[in-house]
Formats: structure tokens, C-alpha cells, sequence
């Protein structure tokens, strides 16, 4: 069973979660899923999985944590790993979903660290006609490759998958450095998101981190600013955020359970920073979140209902 309030982690939608194949690529048919679906895709996350998925007819909205983004065809929408999910489609949309390893998409960025960019937030990213066609062959091209066994497989459907990633990352923002220094400090930053994402519930200073890479916090904080355009602090921070915001979204824990399950002692300092950060304190964008949800119901509700 799920854990109370649990958001649902599945391998490809509707799949129970098992590992992750190295290099494992998926492509389908946006409604293979979502037909079925009744074009409502709700509210779940893949642990070691990214989305590319063009949609080339139609049109949705595409909810990521806390946040929902209205679309139109054509487009290109980016979900990174991990990031909690869902999609209303326009019923009869076309286009494709293309699914990517963690693992295999970091070789990819550790080769072209201009690529890490592409899966740092998720985002909707508007096509023109033609870059719209030309995905769309190249998702093609992926799904014939990977439906039989030719000889060079595995090259042709790098070479296609990384003819999307390029025209992804060109729509999202130009290109960033590539050489060796660039190379390196990719390298560190994927190194810290990944000691964050394991350890962030601890609120280890960036110090503890730092030693824990081997470079110096200067150095750490100059990849971060590069490569993240944020600081380790924030980075952390932000990992922090986000987990608190998930609870208080798909969860029924209490604040303080939620302080608690983030690495913070004291709920009332937890209660500070969130609402430093958020701008509103926990039981109020849990409140906010709610009424969003439901209008109808929260303005029929009469003033004394807690």
C-alpha cells in the first residue's frame, strides 16, 4: 500500500515503479495513454525519468508541483525526473511522449553540459510549424529504431534523441559554454543535486557538501552560479521547498509532521522559513491550494468551518 497521502510514483504511467535501465528510452503515442485516461493524466512522478513530449494537434494544461501552465500545439513540454505531474488534454490531441533514463540523460549532459539546462524546471516551450514536423520525424525515427533490431540501433536513436534534446535546449535558451572548465563544473553541480536529493531532509550546511565533492565552497558556489544560476544554499533550500510543498499538497500531515518529515526541529521556525521563501505560512497556501481545488464548495462554507 501507498503511504497516507502519497503521491503516486509509477515507471511509465499506470506501471508499478521498478528500476531504471540505464539507458532505457520509451517513445508512445500521446494518446496511447491518455485515451484511456479520458485525457486526464493525474497528479504522479517518475523518480529516475524525464518527458520530452511534443504535442503537435490539441492542447492542455500541464500541472508540475504547485504551479499549472495552459498550452496550445504546437509544443514541446520538458519534465524533469521526480517533479509531480499531471496533464488535461485537449480531447483528440495529437503528438508523442518521449521518456528518457536519468542516468542516460546525465552521460548525454556530462558529454555537453549545455544540455543540463533542458530538465532543471519543467516548462512548455512554444514550436513553430516546421520545428514541430522536424520532432516529430525525429520521435518517429526513435520509436522505429526501438521497435526492431537493426544493426547500429543504439547510435541511430541517440542521434535522433539527441536532434530533440538540441532543439529543446535552442527553443529554451542558447547555448552555454562547452569546454573543459564548463565540463567540470557540470559535473559538480549533478554531483550536488544528487547528494541533494539524498540528503537534503538533514539540512547540511553547503560546507558538509562542499568537502563531501571534494572542492573548495568557493568553487561550489561559482559552478552553482554557472551552471544553476543559483547558490547552494538556495539549491538547497529550494529541494527543501519543494518537499514541504508536495506534503502540504498531497498529503494530510500535519505542519508539524511536515517540519518534521523536512529535517526541521522546531515548526515554528519551519513556519518562517517556508513563509519567507512562499510568501504565505503553510497552513495558508494548504488553505490557498484547497480553494483553488474546489471554489464552489470553500464559498458555500459557512464563515465558522475550520
Amino acid at each position: 500500500m501507498r503511504e497516507r497521502g502519497a503521491v503516486p510514483a509509477f515507471y511509465l504511467y499506470g506501471e508499478p515503479q521498478r528500476g531504471v535501465a540505464e539507458g532505457f528510452v520509451h517513445v508512445e503515442s500521446l494518446d496511447d495513454r491518455s485515451r484511456p485516461s479520458e485525457w486526464t493524466i493525474r497528479p504522479h512522478l517518475h523518480r529516475d525519468l524525464h518527458h520530452v513530449i511534443l504535442i503537435a494537434e490539441g492542447g492542455g494544461a500541464m500541472t508540475a508541483e504547485a504551479e499549472t501552465a495552459a498550452f496550445e500545439a504546437p509544443a514541446l513540454l520538458l519534465v524533469p525526473a521526480g517533479i509531480v505531474h499531471g496533464f488535461q488534454w485537449h480531447r483528440e490531441s495529437q503528438g508523442w511522449v518521449c521518456t528518457i533514463a536519468d542516468a542516460y540523460f546525465a552521460e548525454l549532459a556530462r558529454r555537453d553540459p549545455a544540455l543540463e539546462v533542458l530538465f532543471r524546471a519543467p516548462r512548455a516551450l512554444s514550436l513553430r510549424t516546421d520545428e514541430r514536423d522536424a520532432v516529430a520525424t525525429l520521435l518517429g525515427a526513435v520509436q522505429q529504431e526501438l521497435n526492431w533490431a537493426a544493426p547500429g540501433q543504439r547510435a541511430a536513436v541517440e542521434s535522433a534523441l539527441l536532434g530533440i534534446l538540441v532543439r529543446g535546449l535552442r527553443q529554451a535558451r542558447p547555448a552555454g559554454g562547452t569546454g573543459m572548465a564548463a565540463r567540470r563544473e557540470a559535473e559538480i553541480v549533478a554531483r550536488l543535486r544528487a547528494r541533494i536529493e539524498e540528503r537534503f531532509r538533514l539540512r547540511e550546511p553547503v560546507g558538509v557538501h562542499a568537502r563531501a565533492l571534494g572542492v573548495s565552497i568557493t568553487a561550489l558556489r561559482l559552478a552553482c552560479s554557472r551552471v544553476a544560476g543559483s547558490s547552494p544554499a538556495a539549491m538547497l533550500d529550494a529541494r527543501t521547498l519543494l518537499e514541504a510543498r508536495r506534503l502540504l499538497l498531497y498529503s494530510n500531515l500535519s505542519v508539524g509532521e511536515i517540519a518534521d518529515a523536512v529535517g526541521f526541529e522546531d515548526p515554528a521556525y519551519f513556519s518562517r522559513f517556508f513563509a519567507r521563501h512562499v510568501g504565505v505560512s503553510p497552513r495558508g497556501f494548504r488553505k490557498r491550494a484547497a480553494t483553488r481545488a474546489h471554489p464552489a464548495s470553500c464559498a458555500s462554507s459557512s464563515p465558522s468551518t475550520r
